[in-house]
């Protein structure tokens, strides 16, 4: 059985950043208490950015967290992003990533931590450490990915590993050079630049976290950390995983996500 590792904290302060939609509502409260217990950093601001919902609204309000419309974020908003077919439907997953990467103009800390609102973590975590940030990376990625990275980078990632694992912390400033350098190149808003550089046939076509992490690795190597992500898909709700459960999982894995949401065909998802 693995030894579990004693995670140092963290000095760096850190501000969070959740995307969510109503239909989170299910797992977001044990995202957030997760995020609160499991991240050894000190936290500022954690906000919660969706639709114009006095449920999350509630919820924020009950867990202490700021409430940002999700239409005041960005210059374009989910009904500009054309993202579809007859079977699947992406807009809105298409949305939430160019929110992510809109953060450095909400959040007020240096860094900032962005997790899927299925995603709860089960043990501690750091996201700097030794000057580094660190990555918590799995083994497989889409081929589309780095095709679009091609075209907005104008070279090709070195993917050390994938970097698509429900969490990443951003550095703002970083994040801010690279979307300045994507509009310099392609003479054009960032986001634009994105969407237009999408094959938007294929259903997976761009991802925030494997664009700005193999962003920030050719840039600096030795500025990144990688670890395994360790992540456990669970067809169940988040309600249902017992503590017990909760710890034995943690012996193996770092975060559990609740994917009983299936797919993103036209008549499931709708975001």
């Amino acid at each position: 059985m693995p030894r579990l590792v004693r995670i140092k904290s963290s000095k760096v302060k850190i501000d969070v950043f959740i995307p969510a939609i109503e239909k989170d509502l299910g797992t977001l409260p044990y995202v957030i208490n997760a995020v609160r217990k499991q991240v050894k950093h000190p936290i500022g601001r954690f906000l919660i950015v969706s639709p114009n919902s006095s449920r999350i609204k509630a919820l924020c309000k009950r867990k202490r967290c700021t409430f940002v419309n999700e239409n005041k974020v960005l210059p374009i908003t989910k009904k500009h992003i054309h993202y579809r077919s007859r079977r699947w439907e992406r807009s809105g997953w298409m949305f939430q990533q160019l929110l992510k990467l809109g953060g450095d103009k909400l959040c007020s800390s240096n860094y900032f931590l962005v997790i899927d609102a299925d995603t709860v973590l089960i043990r501690p975590h750091v996201f700097r450490s030794g000057g580094k940030t660190l990555f918590y990376c799995r083994n497989w990625s889409q081929p589309e990915y780095f095709r679009t990275y091609r075209k907005l980078m104008g070279k090709k990632a070195i993917r050390p590993a994938s970097f698509v694992t429900h969490y990443m912390l951003f550095e703002r400033s970083k994040l801010r050079q690279m979307k300045k350098m994507i509009a310099a190149k392609h003479g054009m808003s960032w986001y634009r630049a994105i969407l237009k550089s999408m094959d938007r046939t294929k259903q997976f076509a761009f991802s925030e976290f494997e664009t700005y992490a193999n962003y920030l690795y050719a840039r600096n190597r030795s500025g990144v950390g990688i670890r395994k992500a360790l992540n456990k898909s669970l067809n169940m709700s988040a309600s249902q995983l017992s503590p017990a459960r909760r710890q034995s999982l943690a012996r193996s894995y770092r975060s559990v996500s609740f994917h009983k949401r299936k797919a993103y065909s036209r008549k499931r998802y709708s975001r």
